[in-house]
Formats: C-alpha cells, structure tokens, sequence
C-alpha cells in the first residue's frame, strides 16, 4: 500500500461526499479509490466511512483522522510545489469560478498579465453567478460575494463591493428622483436577483437605519443586462459600482439616493482548506489582491464625488 496515495484519496472522499468524484478528481478508475480507502482502513483496523447505496459520510474515527490527514495533504502539496518553484516556473492547472460581476471588464486585463508571468500555469475558468461548493464541483477556487457554503472552505476577502442606486439622465428629466428609499416603490425598478441579502435592502444616513422590501418590476442575474436597461431611460438600477463606475462618470447614468449608503458585500476568494497552501492558488489570490487591494480603482472616482463611501 501507498500510504500517501490511500490518505489523498481518503481525503478527496471525505471532501467530495463520492468516492466516484473524488475518483474524477483524481483521474484514476473509482476502483482505485475504493481499494486505496479499503487498505486504510485494513491498516487502521477502522472504518473510516459509513456507506449506504446513497450517501457516504465519516465515521467518528473517519472525522478524526480527516483533520490531521487534510492539513498532512496540504502540508504536502505545498513542499511539491515550493520544489517546484525551485526549479522551474509554477505549473500545474487551475480551475476557477468567477462572477461575470467581475469577471467582464475588470479580470481580462489582470488575467493577460498574470498568464504572462506564468505561462506554464493552465487556467480553465467558468463565468457564473452561481454559489457553488468548490469541493463537490471540483474546482480549485471561486471568487464570489456568498460566505463559504461549507466549514472545510477557506474564505480570503479581496475588495468591498459598493452599490449604487442609479438611472440614466432620461428618466430622472421624465420622473424625478426619490429623494427617501421608500419613494423607490413609486418608481420602475430593476434589480440584481443573485445579492446575499435577497430583496431586503438596509439603508443607512447617520443615524437612520431603514430597512424595506423592494421586489422589483425587473430582476435578474445579469448586473451588465440590468446596466444596459438602464441606460435605456426606463428605470432606476441597483448596480454594484464595478459595473456602473465608468457610464456614472461619464454621465450617462446619474445617482440616486447617494446620501444613503447600502450595506457592502464582500468580494472573496473561496478555497479547500487543503488548497490553502498550493502554489498556483496563493498566486492568483496574491496577484488579484496586489492589483486591487485597499480601495478599487473604479471606487475611486466615485468616492471623491462623494457618490459612495
């Protein structure tokens, strides 16, 4: 028995809940996987999982070994790839989730560069809104505004994401403002459907602390779609300011309620506790994070009109 290879794949099935995706992750047969788990299991004298035609979930001994056996994988994959960095340029392939939030605009610049400095590290990303388990679903890493889904995630906050009540000039000439959020219920809305906080929305100036419900005529997943119908004069959009800073500066959205500020989200990185020290992971968090950290550039405009804080 390989007594590394039978505790990596003891680790990717208690991680996965599936000896068939933790076989996928892996690339070898589920065969594989079983065998590996079972001689860990001979060698301990202990199961290690209890098994039904459904779920596979740690038994009691299983739940005490997986602590000290994903620090050991960890611990592991991070000496390879420091010998690694010895040697040569990282490698490896990387898988990620990002939110087209980000994503469309804002990561294909520092994308261009980080590849450039490391050619040899593959990226394969996936651009959704989804909140997904990275574990189950097998990706390295995934940047969003949802805490971890699970306590065997890592979560790294990046940067704040501030939004913006906001129309195009059209429709204020043609309307008004709401000069109070409870006014925006006498307005068309469009609002983002994927925020953590759902329909409700907290507003707070000074001491004013004012929490309401606000449906939306529109909604949707898409903040660039949202951006778009905005601009077309027919209602007022909450946009995160990643997306509105550049059309808000240039006026041809204009904002409204900017002496309210809405909560923030926080815009993650969100990683296996096993990835926490692999090479190529750290790399992209630290990259993103060195171009971007402290306040986002296109915040800063917006802060110095005094239309976010």
């Amino acid at each position: 028995m390989d007594r590394f290879l039978s505790i990596e794949a003891f680790v990717r099935v208690a991680e996965t809940g599936s000896f068939a995706e933790a076989a996928r992750q892996l690339g070898v047969a589920n065969s594989v996987v079983t065998t590996r788990v079972q001689q860990l299991e001979q060698f301990i004298d202990a199961p290690l999982f209890h098994r039904t035609t459904r779920h596979v979930r740690l038994s009691e001994v299983g739940e005490t070994f997986y602590k000290e056996c994903s620090e050991l994988v960890s611990h592991l994959g991070e000496l390879t790839d420091q010998m690694r960095q010895l040697r040569a340029a990282p490698t490896g392939k990387l898988r990620v989730q990002m939110l087209p939030g980000f994503a469309i605009t804002h990561f294909g610049p520092i994308l261009a560069e980080f590849t450039q400095k490391y050619p040899n590290i593959l990226i394969d990303i996936i651009v959704n809104d989804r909140v997904v388990d990275p574990i189950e679903e097998g990706f390295d890493l995934a940047f969003q505004i949802f805490p971890p889904l699970s306590e065997s995630l890592v979560e790294r906050g990046l940067f704040p994401v501030r939004r913006l009540f906001c129309a195009a000039p059209v429709y204020v000439e043609r309307h008004g403002t709401p000069r109070t959020p409870q006014e925006l219920h006498a307005h068309t809305t469009a609002l983002y459907a994927g925020y953590p906080s759902r329909n409700r929305w907290t507003f707070e100036r000074g001491d004013q602390h004012i929490e309401l419900e606000l449906p939306g005529q529109v909604r949707s997943n898409s903040v660039h779609l949202l951006r778009d119908y905005a601009l077309g004069g027919t209602g007022i959009v909450c946009l995160p300011t990643l997306v509105a800073s550049a059309d808000l500066v240039a006026g041809r959205l204009v904002p409204v309620l900017c002496d309210y500020t809405l909560t923030h989200f926080t815009f993650a990185a969100v990683f296996p506790a096993t990835q926490r020290q692999t090479l190529k992971v750290r790399l992209l968090i630290d990259f993103i994070s060195s171009r971007l950290g402290g306040v986002p550039y296109w915040d800063q405009p917006l802060i110095e009109r005094g239309w976010v804080r």
